[in-house]
């Protein structure tokens, strides 16, 4: 089954989701700003993606510039930054069982599907 990471206002997002539309595959949306992930849930991810959690971050949100820029975070700082604010992380992500990229540029996405 595959996944969507998405959120409705971002432009990117929505162009991802419109790819998986036309795929005509079966997939399931979560609206991580609304059903927010756990730290668990983040790390499975994180490890689909084959990335540093740092890689995930979203650096030109204001809560990055304000509270976390500049300062050295450990992986599990950086996994808690971005459960408590989801809007740190990087949009959309499509995993596809094992799987997994982040949809910047939206085209990534067909790579899995």
């Amino acid at each position: 089954m595959i996944t969507i990471y998405h959120n409705p206002r971002c432009r990117k997002s929505r162009e991802g989701l419109a790819i998986l539309e036309q795929s005509e595959q079966e997939f399931e949306v979560v609206k991580y700003l609304e059903d927010h992930l756990n730290a668990n849930a983040l790390k499975a991810i994180i490890s689909k993606l084959g990335i540093n959690p740092i890689d995930l971050v979203r650096k030109n949100e204001a809560i990055w510039k304000s509270d976390f820029k500049g300062k050295k975070l450990s992986d599990s700082e950086l996994i808690a930054a971005m459960v408590n604010y989801p809007k740190l992380i990087e949009r959309p992500i499509v995993i596809n069982n094992n799987k997994a990229v982040v949809g910047r540029p939206p085209e990534n996405i067909t790579t899995i599907i």
